[in-house]
């Protein structure tokens, strides 16, 4: 019988993609999820009932240790870029963490590999990166030879990055960014799933790999970039700090009187904090080349998805054809 991994998270933006190569290598795959029935699509990334969603949620020590139950390898993908209702910074990426590690050893599965961020720091005033070194030490604790990865912002089809600021450019001319001098490194999603495969497979040393991509730019250049792919004009006005923390305030104060109705995925002040500081890869850190794997240009990547944010979609560059056409 093939070994069987499992993927916390797997139906994710990270995880769909790990899961995608861990079938491709002949593994059983279960994608551990707290809503199965949404998780549907992932079925036909393998043969028939080699990739499966099951009910799991990391709060609950008995669903987690189900989901593990006859796993040869665990990866977990579960975090939170803000918080909402019980699945909070503490809950998901530090204790959510420390359970599946726990009983992943408990369980006697021989693998762990967990997907972590860069900038995860214990003395960090953000709680995001502070639960996420609180994530690290826990699986350590339990697997001192688990492979923990800290990619830069990852980016790809579903990311919730460029099309974030991509689908902003709909709405007006200009294009507010807080700290637009913040330098970040992208990575592609697909070389991130890479990594991961290669801890699953033992072909990783353990330890912790910080991954980025080639380029190292500034927030206001990436979006410079993104306005060429999708080519769209807009004025890019880079808000100081200040004027982003009374949003984030305003956008806090609504999801409270709410009582998180209106969810704030826009801006909070724990993303102020993380912005304050770059999002590259330290100098030092092991990275993609102990791992063998050569990162993928963001230019090779971004017109595949992007595209459908030009003014004319699928149609963009017949329109263009008929243009230049017509000047000549």
């Amino acid at each position: 019988m093939s070994k069987l991994v499992t993927i916390f998270g797997g139906s994710g933006f990270v995880g769909r993609y790990i899961a995608q190569r861990m079938a491709k290598e002949g593994w059983r795959v279960r994608v551990a999820v707290r809503r199965p029935n949404e998780a549907l699509f992932v079925r036909p990334y393998g043969a028939v009932g080699q990739v499966e969603p099951v009910l799991a949620n990391i709060r609950d020590d008995a669903s987690v240790a189900a989901a593990l139950h006859g796993a040869q390898a665990v990866v977990n993908c579960v975090g939170v870029l803000t918080e909402r209702g019980k699945n909070g910074f503490d809950a998901v990426q530090a204790e959510g963490a420390e359970r599946i590690a726990r009983l992943a050893a408990a369980e006697g599965v021989a693998r762990m590999v967990q997907i972590s961020a860069i900038g995860a720091d214990a003395k960090s005033d953000s709680a995001y990166a502070r639960t996420k070194a609180a994530g690290e030490a826990a699986v350590l604790e339990h697997f001192p030879d688990a492979v923990i990865l800290r990619p830069s912002i990852v980016f790809g089809t579903e990311d919730q990055f460029f099309n974030r600021f991509a689908q902003m450019t709909k709405f007006g001319p200009v294009l507010p960014l807080v700290g637009g001098h913040s330098r970040f490194q992208p990575v592609y999603v697909e070389d991130v799933a890479q990594a991961a495969v290669k801890g699953v497979l033992g072909q990783a040393g353990p330890g912790i790999y910080e991954l980025g991509g080639p380029d190292v730019e500034t927030l206001h250049d990436l979006m410079v970039k993104m306005l060429g792919v999708i080519r769209r004009r807009r004025l890019i006005i880079n808000l100081p700090f200040w004027v982003g923390w009374l949003m984030a305030v305003g956008f806090g104060a609504l999801q409270a009187v709410t009582l998180g109705l209106v969810h704030n995925g826009i801006l909070t002040r724990d993303q102020l904090r993380q912005l304050r500081k770059d999002n590259v890869v330290n100098e030092g850190a092991k990275g993609f080349a102990d791992l063998g794997i050569e990162p993928m240009d963001m230019d090779a990547i971004l017109a595949e998805y992007l595209w459908t944010f030009r003014p004319g979609g699928q149609y963009s560059d017949m329109q263009a054809s008929a243009r230049n056409l017509r000047n000549t």
